[in-house]
């Protein structure tokens, strides 16, 4: 592992690029989530390190599964653009800005967009339920690299009223690279707070309760989750790349009468030219 991620540090071109366009693909929505910026942070840590900075362009299929048991799978075909700068980062639905960076250890300030995820016109099972709608998210977290894994850690909470509630993130990336290719498995947990848990994970407050939809808590719930990103450097500029990602929710989130399943997957696979 040591020297894999010593590798990183030398041959970071594919390892960025391949975090600016994934970041592209959660603008639909965060499924099965990692946090791919910790790519980015690992690379800029190394000022002799071939780091791409400005914006890279890309085209991603995205796969995800449903999180309400009325809903399906569904797949999206988009092209997106971000930006790497040294202070700030614009990847996709979210933002960072560095606040320090010493070495292996980097704190950044954190926004985010979270995309609504519930619209009662669109089944009728989901009549009489209020519209879960987008929020803007708020935060700070920090990344360190070590010889072994790079890890993340972040909290957020809501700031436009939707929610009122907060996340927090624990990740474990274990990146290794062999010449143009990467395989990055890894793993983590997020936390959300009851008021967030209850708005986009399956909460039914007593107004929304109806005959075969009882009023449900969701309360506060931990879930897990694991992805696997590979990457392919096809030229100097292009690179191609495929990522595989499941969360298994809290069971508090999977006994909810709008879930009733165990989880949700999200599949990848795009290409991106870096500028």
């Amino acid at each position: 592992m040591r020297r894999a991620v010593s590798s990183l540090h030398s041959k970071s071109l594919p390892a960025l690029a391949l975090g600016l366009i994934l970041s592209v693909m959660c603008t639909v929505s965060a499924r099965a989530e990692s946090d791919l910026g910790s790519l980015a942070s690992l690379a800029q840590a190394y000022p002799d390190a071939p780091i791409p900075v400005g914006w890279t362009a890309g085209g991603v299929a995205l796969n995800y599964g449903a999180r309400y048991e009325a809903d399906s799978s569904q797949t999206y075909l988009f092209p997106g653009a971000i930006y790497m700068g040294d202070h700030w980062a614009y990847l996709g639905d979210r933002a960072r800005y560095y606040l320090y960076r010493n070495g292996p250890f980097a704190s950044f300030a954190y926004g985010r967009l979270r995309v609504g995820n519930l619209d009662p016109e669109k089944y009728a099972e989901w009549s009489g339920l209020n519209p879960r709608k987008s929020e803007l998210e708020a935060g700070i977290g920090g990344n360190l690299i070590t010889p072994f894994a790079l890890l993340t850690g972040r909290i957020c909470t809501d700031i436009t009223g939707r929610s009122k509630g907060q996340e927090a993130l624990l990740w474990a990336d274990f990146p290794v690279l062999r010449g143009r290719f990467l395989i990055m498995p890894g793993m983590g947990m997020q936390w959300r707070s009851r008021r967030l848990a209850n708005y986009y994970f399956g909460g039914v407050s007593e107004s929304e309760a109806a005959p075969g939809r009882e009023a449900y808590d969701v309360g506060n719930a931990l879930s897990f989750s694991s992805a696997l990103i590979t990457s392919y450097r096809i030229s100097e500029k292009w690179i191609g790349l495929l990522l595989l990602g499941y969360e298994v929710y809290d069971d508090k989130i999977s006994d909810s009468p709008l879930v009733q399943h165990e989880g949700e997957h999200m599949l990848m696979i795009g290409t991106g030219y870096q500028f």
